[in-house]
């Protein structure tokens, strides 16, 4: 996929689901369930061991309509590993100016509006409102005044039932991790991962509605 069809694949989805275990040994088959329910983004954290390798496996896995990236990406290092093992896409908790113009699509984190509008002026296409649930879905709104151009993915502490809120008041898309894949990383249940992202799916479907 081209750069913008990589951001415009995970606008679409709506949610990106964010893989952080131990290890990454059962993401393939967590993935597996995302997919299957709609959910088109996945960001594969490197604090998990085995990130790479799961992200080129997942690459190799997966259909091409789905977007596979790397997730807390705080170096160029980092971000040139993680480009190799087949990543579409980068994410950071920070806004890493080194990673302004990347190779492949870079969602920097801010919190602050002079935050948010640097890392957008870098070239990033897509912003992390991070952490999202310390201000909610009134911050977002009100940047939306002032910073229309700028496409905002708010990440941590939203739980599945607060999707369309933030979808409403102006989000491109909504990062969850814990909420969506609960323990199934861990070797929880496949089925209630599933239920979850049903969930998560209809929640995309009817804030755009």
């Amino acid at each position: 996929m081209s750069d913008e069809s990589v951001t415009e694949a995970v606008v679409r989805s709506g949610v990106v689901a964010v893989l952080r275990a131990p290890t990454a040994d059962a993401f393939a088959a967590v993935s597996d369930v995302l997919v299957e329910a709609g959910i088109t983004a996945l960001e594969v954290t490197l604090t998990s061991r085995g990130a790479l390798e799961a992200i080129a496996g997942l690459r190799r896995r997966l259909p091409a309509t789905v977007a596979v990236g790397a997730g807390t990406v705080l170096t160029l290092d980092d971000a040139k590993a993680a480009v190799d093992a087949g990543a579409a896409f980068l994410v950071s908790p920070v806004w890493v100016p080194a990673l302004d113009g990347f190779e492949v699509p870079v969602y920097p984190g801010a919190f602050t509006p002079t935050e948010i509008f640097n890392a957008a002026r870098g070239g990033a296409p897509l912003v992390k409102l991070f952490p999202a649930g310390t201000v909610g879905p009134r911050f977002l709104k009100d940047l939306r005044g002032p910073l229309p151009g700028v496409r905002i993915m708010p990440t941590g502490g939203i739980e599945i039932a607060d999707i369309a809120t933030w979808l409403t008041a102006g989000a491109a898309a909504v990062g969850l991790g814990g909420p969506l894949i609960g323990d199934a990383a861990s070797g929880g249940s496949l089925a209630q991962l599933a239920v979850r992202a049903r969930r998560a799916v209809d929640a995309v479907a009817f804030a755009r509605s």
